[in-house]
């Protein structure tokens, strides 16, 4: 961000689209949780896409370095690490 002066917002993320279903999956699987996840499939699920453009981010040169998975994973560790 030294490099960018605009005033608009720019979205920092992957690039890639994730359903909230597949990313509550790998969020289970991550921290080891073996229970069941149930939706009201009679319920709205949303936002149909919540992928928002990175173009900003990359023009200016920036990718990510971290994959969502691994990520969240050193998210945890560093939770488990620092919650009392």
């Amino acid at each position: 961000m030294k490099n960018y002066s605009d005033r608009q917002h720019v979205n920092v993320g992957c690039g890639e689209d994730v359903a909230i279903r597949e990313l509550a999956g790998l969020i289970c699987d991550v921290v080891g949780f073996e229970g069941s996840i149930v939706a009201d499939g009679d319920k709205p699920d949303g936002t149909p896409r919540k992928l928002l453009s990175v173009a900003k981010m990359q023009a200016m040169g920036w990718t990510p370095k971290t994959a969502l998975r691994a990520g969240i994973a050193q998210t945890y560790a560093w939770y488990l690490e620092n919650h009392e």
